[in-house]
């Protein structure tokens, strides 16, 4: 049978709590203390309930969170990049003691879990912002959402009542345990995932294709969450993959799930992030392209390639694959980079993201070598929805 990858840490986790004691323990959390969780926080915690953040059984305690800021390792020394926590207010927490259990709730009040409250301390942000975001400036959108947050964080185990979050995609969303069982079933030994929170164009596909040459098929694995105000929509997105997938993609080497998660812009360490959670989705390889969850001029264009060296090999346990920025060059007359075309740029078909909203905004379908045009008519089409043209 075949067998994939082991997950960060060797054991998936379910931290759902059995169906049979989910009645008592809603029954329970009405008496508790409560604390409402944000969009973020609800991400990461259904990440945490599902096994995408295998091996955390909750959120982060003081060492391990000191330990993550400071040298993107757990403090047992598994590698790990980003604080996962949950903040609250000084006033709450003084409240709040060690050993206790507290209700997590949606905005709308229904609970989705509890937190078994092992202990309570106060983040650095700013040092927390200098070294995972690589800035300390608020108008970078990680650390604007850090600086928003609660003074003191929250940290022990979970146990998640109801599944948390908007539950959009059901036919996608699949959990950890469902893909590895996907790949299991189509034969699949080694995987390569693709992150994303664009329409996927030409490049993302030329690059996808090329990873399809040396592995057995590709999860195509778009993030849902919560993203910048300016990006395209999830459900716009989805569209735009399904007709991509639909006319260019060989069926049986792809399958396209969602990933719940939200959106850091934490650049080279949310690079390494990514790879540690679809490794836990039952990924072998990931692709790391230009500017990986990067935003603005906040990193340089191959810096979330170049932090994959500064692990030692195997300590990641899954296996980059870097591509330079790609394009179409009429010239060779295909897609390439700089590492295989010799050509000038004046030969090289590309666009700024302006150029191309532009262009969709005003109907005009961008050239076939930049975008598939069934892509772009989704997005011409939302785009008209959205104006009310």
């Amino acid at each position: 049978m075949t067998q994939t990858i082991p997950p960060h840490g060797g054991e998936l986790l379910d931290l759902f709590a059995p169906e049979a004691a989910r009645p008592e323990l809603l029954e329970r959390a009405a008496g508790l203390p409560s604390l409402t969780l944000n969009d973020r926080e609800l991400s990461d915690l259904e990440m945490l309930a599902i096994g995408a953040l295998s091996p955390l059984r909750g959120f982060m305690g003081s060492a391990d969170y000191r330990s993550v800021v400071e040298s993107m390792h757990l403090d047992g020394g598994l590698v790990w990049s980003v604080p996962i926590t949950l903040s609250t207010g000084e006033a709450q927490a003084d409240s709040l003691r060690p050993g206790q259990d507290i209700a997590l709730r949606e905005p709308s009040g229904r609970v989705v879990a509890l937190l078994h409250l092992d202990e309570k301390f106060r983040c650095d942000k700013e040092r927390e912002a200098r070294q995972v975001y690589r800035t300390t400036e608020d108008a970078h959108p990680g650390v604007r959402a850090l600086y928003a947050q609660g003074e003191v964080l929250l940290g022990g185990p979970v146990t998640v009542l109801n599944r948390p979050g908007r539950q959009g995609f059901p036919q996608y969303r699949l959990d950890p345990a469902a893909s590895r069982r996907a790949f299991v079933e189509r034969g699949w030994k080694r995987v390569v995932g693709f992150q994303t929170r664009n329409p996927v164009h030409r490049a993302h596909e030329y690059i996808q294709k090329c990873a399809l040459e040396i592995v057995d098929g590709l999860f195509l694995h778009p993030l849902v969450g919560e993203t910048k105000g300016d990006d395209i929509p999830a459900d716009i997105r989805m569209r735009c993959y399904e007709v991509l997938l639909a006319g260019y993609y060989p069926a049986g080497r792809v399958v396209l799930g969602v990933l719940p998660a939200a959106m850091r812009y934490a650049g080279p360490r949310e690079a390494i992030f990514h790879a540690i959670v679809r490794k836990n989705y039952g990924c072998t390889h990931f692709i790391v392209g230009r500017d990986h969850a990067g935003v603005g001029s906040y990193y340089c264009t191959y810096d979330a390639q170049r932090i994959f060296d500064e692990f030692a090999p195997g300590e990641l346990g899954i296996t980059p694959l870097f591509f330079e920025h790609t394009f179409f060059c009429r010239a060779c007359g295909s897609m390439a980079s700089s590492k295989s075309c010799p050509h000038a740029k004046e030969h090289h078909v590309t666009f700024s993201g302006t150029r191309v909203r532009e262009m969709l905004r005003a109907g005009e379908t961008p050239p076939a070598e930049f975008t598939r045009p069934e892509v772009a008519q989704v997005l011409i089409e939302s785009m008209r929805d959205t104006s009310g043209n």
